[in-house]
């Protein structure tokens, strides 16, 4: 094998495009073979999700669009950011009424979150932890039905199959909740971090499952 040739197997080996040099497994997500490079397309993502999801109605689409974007990456597919608006466009029109869902129930929880403080209401401290406790629930779910929208198969059967995404595994709902809760943490540190924080939970949601197959 000429030096040229055995350079373009190597290519090919590395990426998981083509055969490998060695007899080994093929690795999980060949396009995300180097950390650098997979630290600044999930930088990337993030601020797609930002751009699309600013006016907040718009995350859900923007958060599903912005997960395929990055599983395509991994699996070493053509990712291109022409990609990822076109997707947010066709989530887009369901996705508008899964955040106005989402943000009602946002605010109600609030509300009843700042009552409780406030010391209007009989027993507030259950009322507070029952709030906070909502918000987490509703933000897995919201990351769980993101991740599982499809074009095929459209939002109400990424909602519907919450329950059934969470149960196996729920361990990986902690996870999901512990990305949630990075999201609102580094923003409320630094709110230009939200960039960081929205690719990484995106991350989260590609990697999380992939642990049942390990």
């Amino acid at each position: 094998m000429d030096r040229k040739t055995l350079r373009a197997a190597r290519r090919a080996d590395a990426s998981g495009s083509g055969p490998t040099l060695e007899e080994r497994e093929p690795a999980r997500y060949p396009g995300a073979k180097g950390a650098f490079a997979l630290f600044g397309e999930v930088l990337l993502t993030g601020l797609l999700i930002t751009a699309a999801g600013i006016l907040v109605i718009t995350l859900p689409a923007a958060l599903a669009a912005g997960i395929r974007h990055l599983r395509r990456y991994a699996n070493a597919e053509q990712s291109h950011v022409r990609t990822f608006w076109q997707e947010f466009r066709k989530a887009l029109p369901g996705g508008l009424a899964v955040g106005g869902v989402a943000i009602a129930l946002a605010l109600l929880l609030l509300l009843d979150i700042d009552l409780a403080g406030s010391g209007a209401l009989p027993g507030g401290t259950v009322i507070a932890v029952v709030g906070w406790a909502g918000l987490v629930v509703g933000a897995v779910a919201l990351l769980v039905a993101a991740g599982s929208w499809t074009p095929e198969h459209g939002w109400r059967a990424a909602v519907r199959g919450i329950p059934s995404a969470l149960a196996p595994d729920p361990i990986g709902a902690v996870y999901l909740a512990a990305a949630a809760g990075l999201v609102a943490v580094v923003t409320w540190m630094l709110p230009p971090l939200l960039i960081a924080g929205l690719g990484c939970a995106a991350f989260a949601v590609m990697a999380v499952p992939a642990r049942r197959h390990r």
